[in-house]
C-alpha cells in the first residue's frame, strides 16, 4: 500500500532550547469558540497569594499557538527575571490560542466563532478559575503582528476592561492578513473597528488605556506602523511609538517583549 506524501504549507516548532519549567498547558471547551481551545499559562512563585493578581495576556501572530510566545520567545522566562529583579510585579501570564481557524483568526467575531470573546471575556474567567485573580484583577493584552492587531482593536472595543495594551509589529488592518493567510476573510465581522486598529481606537466607547506600539525597523510592516502612529498623533490619541533594529521574527518579538513588560510595570504601579 502506497503512502500519499503530505508537505505542510506552514510548520512552527517549538524552540528546544527553551525551558518550560515552570509552565502549565490547559485545554478548555470554549462557548464562544464552539469548541476545546488551548492555553499556556505561566503563574511565578511570587503571584501565589498577591491579591488581584494583573492577568497579562499575550496574542501569538499567524500560524501559532498558545505555546510560541514561551516555547519560542521564551516570555515566562523575561517574565520571571524582570520579577525577580524588581522592575515588574508578580503577574498571571496568560497565552491562548486564537481559535485555531485557519492559518489564523485575527482575534475577530466570525460566522462560525467569536475569538474576540474569547479573549476578552474567556480567558480572563479561567485566570479566575485557576489562578484566584479576581473581577479586580487589572488586564493588561499584548500580542504580536496578528496578536499586536488583537491586542490594540480590544482595547479600542474595550477600554473599561483592558489596562493597558501593547502591540509588536501589528498588523494595522485586517486586510495585511491576506499576504499571510490562505483563506478567505469570508465570515469576519465587517464591522469598522472589527477591520482597522484605526478604527477602532479612534471610534473607542470611552477614554483609552495607556497603549505601547512598537516596530523593527526591518519589518515589512514598519510602513503600515509608522503610517499608525502619525494617524494616531493627529487624532490626539496617546501612545508610546519606538522603533528598533530587527525584523518580523522571534529574535526582535523576544527582545522587544522587556520593553513591553517594563512599560504595563509602569501602568501597574500608577494605579497603586
Amino acid at each position: 500500500m502506497s503512502i500519499n506524501p503530505v508537505t505542510f504549507r506552514t510548520v512552527e516548532r517549538s524552540d528546544p532550547a527553551v525551558s518550560a519549567q515552570g509552565l502549565e498547558f490547559v485545554t478548555v471547551k470554549s462557548p464562544a469558540l464552539r469548541g476545546r481551545a488551548d492555553v499556556t499559562l505561566f503563574v511565578p512563585p511570587s503571584a501565589r497569594g498577591v491579591r488581584d493578581l494583573p492577568i497579562l495576556t499575550l496574542l501569538h501572530g499567524v500560524y501559532g499557538s498558545h505555546w510560541a510566545w514561551a516555547l519560542k520567545g521564551s516570555a515566562h522566562i523575561t517574565a520571571a527575571r524582570l520579577i525577580a529583579e524588581g522592575k515588574l510585579p508578580p503577574v498571571v501570564l496568560m497565552m491562548p490560542s486564537d481559535g485555531l481557524s485557519g492559518d489564523g483568526s485575527g482575534y475577530v467575531a466570525q460566522a462560525a466563532l467569536d475569538a474576540e470573546r474569547w479573549i476578552i471575556d474567556e480567558v480572563p474567567a479561567l485566570a479566575r478559575q485557576l489562578v484566584g485573580c479576581t473581577e479586580r484583577s487589572p488586564l493588561l493584552v499584548a500580542g504580536l503582528s496578528m496578536g499586536g492587531f488583537g491586542a490594540l482593536r480590544l482595547a479600542g472595543k474595550h477600554p473599561q476592561r483592558i489596562a493597558a495594551a501593547a502591540a509588536l509589529s501589528a498588523v494595522t488592518e485586517a486586510a495585511q492578513l491576506d499576504g499571510f493567510m490562505e483563506e478567505s476573510r469570508a465570515g469576519w465581522s465587517l464591522l469598522p473597528e472589527d477591520g482597522s486598529v484605526l478604527a477602532a481606537l479612534t471610534g473607542a466607547p470611552g477614554p483609552l488605556p495607556p497603549l505601547r506600539i512598537d516596530c523593527g525597523h526591518d519589518d515589512p510592516l514598519l510602513d503600515a506602523n509608522r503610517a499608525l502612529h502619525r494617524a494616531l498623533e493627529q487624532a490626539g490619541v496617546s501612545h508610546v511609538y519606538a522603533e528598533r533594529p530587527g525584523g518580523h521574527d522571534w529574535p526582535y518579538w523576544t527582545r522587544t517583549l522587556e520593553d513591553t513588560l517594563v512599560f504595563f510595570a509602569g501602568v501597574l504601579q500608577s494605579r497603586d
